[in-house]
This record gives structure tokens, C-alpha cells and sequence, in this order.
């Protein structure tokens, strides 16, 4: 025993911390954990004493003895949001219980996203900090919709946006664009039809949209925005409807059922409508199904016919 701690102690050597450490590239390049702990440190210090935005990565959801609180990570340093901090809007007429539960929802929708957020206090002791996003999106609200001394604003109707994805529901999207929130539905999604959004997008995504309309409000500061992103893609739907033949036998997914009318997306690219079903059993979304064209419907950019077979059942 005294033999394998003496060899331990002589395989032991002292660090020297104080000279700098010998790096492949420059030096003023490198970092070490600790180094680069104290730059990030120094950068929400920064943040705090400006109230400049910064970003971070919504990584969960927590309960303490205040509240629900988001856990937002900065590079490597945790940021607690309160939810009234969040920019949640949702009908407050509604019991205690009800609107929390609904805001944690809604909150579990968007782990994963990228938000902003304003620092509101830091613990030097922890190493924490305290962020509101409210503030922050009334920030860049303010920057971006409303107009300059020059009177015009970064984001009028018409201009093209990177906007980030922050919940994505089967027939919809929800964007947040500097500052300001909104859905778009799957029919401006896609000139394709989409049976579940959640197969094309997801928290975290970026996007490009067109922005159509602005609505904003000067005293308050919230702003209404409606955009597109089918617009910036190719309509190639008349395309592909012209390799669409009469009497073709296609497979399809059915992407949504209204009223016994079957909406189908081909596998050839064609939107299409079935009013008729030849299987005994009743189809439903997701299902894989054989097609027969009856009709090519130019007007609307649909094959129209019915539904001979349920190929594969989504259950």
C-alpha cells in the first residue's frame, strides 16, 4: 500500500496555471472553461446595465416557491423567466387553475424555441440571472414596426422576414417576428395540402414569410401582423396537374376529412378531392389510399375522383 501511494505521488506534477497555455492557433484566440465563464458573465452584466436584448434556447419549465418560472439558457448560464414575463396571451376570464394549466401548454409547445429576453436582475452568488421577454419583444417591436424620422419601418407589408418557429400544430405554424406573434395556417403554408404541419416544421426552426398586413398600435407599443410563406415558394401545382391522367389509378395521403369529402395530397404532387368511397372502411387522416381521377378541375388545381382502396390505416 505505501509502495502504490508513493508511485502515485511521484506520477503527480504540479500545474503551472499562471503561464499562459500553449496554444496551436494565436493566443488571444483561446479560451479556457473558466476564461470563457467569466467573458459570457461579463456579457450578461453588459446586457443588464443596457437592456439590450440578448437570445437564448427555452430549455424547460419549473415551479418554485414564487411561481412557474422558463429556464432560458445563455451559452452557459441559466436565465429564469417568470411566465407573466412571457408575453402569453391568453384569456384571463377564466379560472386560476384553468390559465395555468393552459400556460404550461402552451409553454411545453415551445421548449426548444430560440426567444429573446431583457435582464431584469442578476445573483452574483449563483450565477443566475432573472429575464423578462415581454420586455424584449416590446423592444424590437418598437425598432422594427414603427417608423423612423424618415417615415418608413424596417418590416412594412410586403417585406420578406426571417422569423423564427416557436409551436407548431398540425394545421398551423406559429411564428414569432421581431417582436410580434402569429399563426399561419396550413392552407399559407404550402400550395401543396398539408395533412399535419408537424411533418414539414418544428420548434426551432427559421423560416422565411412575406409579411401582409401590419396593424400597429403607437400608445401601446403591440403590433398584429399577418403573413405568408406560400407566396415564396414556386406554384408548380398546374405542373404537375397536367401529368395527372384521366382514368389514372394515384396513391395519395389523405390530409383532411370535411363533411364525407376526402382531401387528398398524391404522391404525384396533385391536390385532390374524392366524394366517393368504394372501401368498407372509413378513411381518416394520414391513411394511405388508392385514387381514381374522374375529373381534372383547372380552375382550382385538383383532381377530382374517388377513393377505391384504403392502402394503410394510420392508427
Amino acid at each position: 500500500m505505501e509502495q502504490e501511494a508513493a508511485s502515485k505521488q511521484e506520477d503527480s506534477i504540479e500545474i503551472n496555471y499562471e503561464v499562459p497555455v500553449l496554444t496551436l492557433g494565436k493566443q488571444e484566440d483561446f479560451e479556457t472553461p473558466g476564461t470563457l465563464r467569466e467573458r459570457v458573465w461579463h456579457e450578461l452584466q453588459h446586457a443588464y446595465f443596457t437592456q439590450k436584448p440578448l437570445s437564448g434556447d427555452l430549455g424547460g419549465v419549473e415551479e418554485t416557491k414564487s411561481g412557474s418560472v422558463v429556464v432560458v439558457y445563455y451559452k452557459q448560464y441559466r436565465v429564469l423567466i417568470p411566465v407573466s414575463e412571457m408575453n402569453l396571451k391568453l384569456i384571463e376570464d377564466e379560472s386560476e387553475s384553468m390559465l395555468k394549466t393552459r400556460q404550461l401548454r402552451v409553454l411545453a409547445s415551445m421548449i426548444g424555441c430560440e426567444i429573446d429576453f431583457i435582464i431584469l436582475g442578476l445573483d452574483e452568488e449563483e450565477k443566475t440571472a432573472v429575464g423578462s421577454r415581454s420586455r424584449a419583444m416590446e423592444y424590437k417591436r418598437r425598432r422594427y414596426f414603427f417608423p423612423k424620422e424618415n417615415g418608413t419601418a424596417l418590416v412594412e407589408k410586403g417585406r420578406i422576414v426571417q422569423a423564427r418557429v416557436i409551436a407548431v400544430g398540425d394545421k398551423f405554424v406559429r411564428l414569432e417576428v421581431f417582436g410580434a406573434e402569429c399563426n399561419v395556417k396550413a392552407r399559407n403554408l404550402s400550395w401543396e395540402w398539408i395533412g399535419d404541419a408537424r411533418d414539414l416544421y418544428h420548434v426551432g426552426d427559421t423560416v422565411l414569410a412575406a409579411v401582409t398586413s401590419v396593424d400597429r398600435n403607437e400608445e401601446t407599443g403591440q403590433v398584429k401582423i399577418g403573413v405568408d410563406m406560400r407566396q415564396l415558394q414556386k406554384n408548380d401545382v398546374m405542373d404537375k396537374l397536367r401529368h395527372c391522367k384521366l382514368k389514372g389509378k394515384y396513391s395519395g395521403r389523405v390530409v383532411d376529412i370535411h363533411k364525407g369529402v376526402v382531401y387528398l395530397r398524391l404522391d404525384i404532387g396533385v391536390n385532390a378531392i374524392a366524394h366517393r368511397n368504394l372501401d368498407y372502411r372509413q378513411p381518416g387522416r394520414g391513411d394511405i389510399v388508392s385514387f381514381v381521377v374522374n375529373r381534372i378541375d383547372a380552375n382550382h388545381g385538383v383532381a377530382v375522383g374517388l377513393l377505391t382502396r384504403i392502402i394503410r390505416q394510420n392508427i
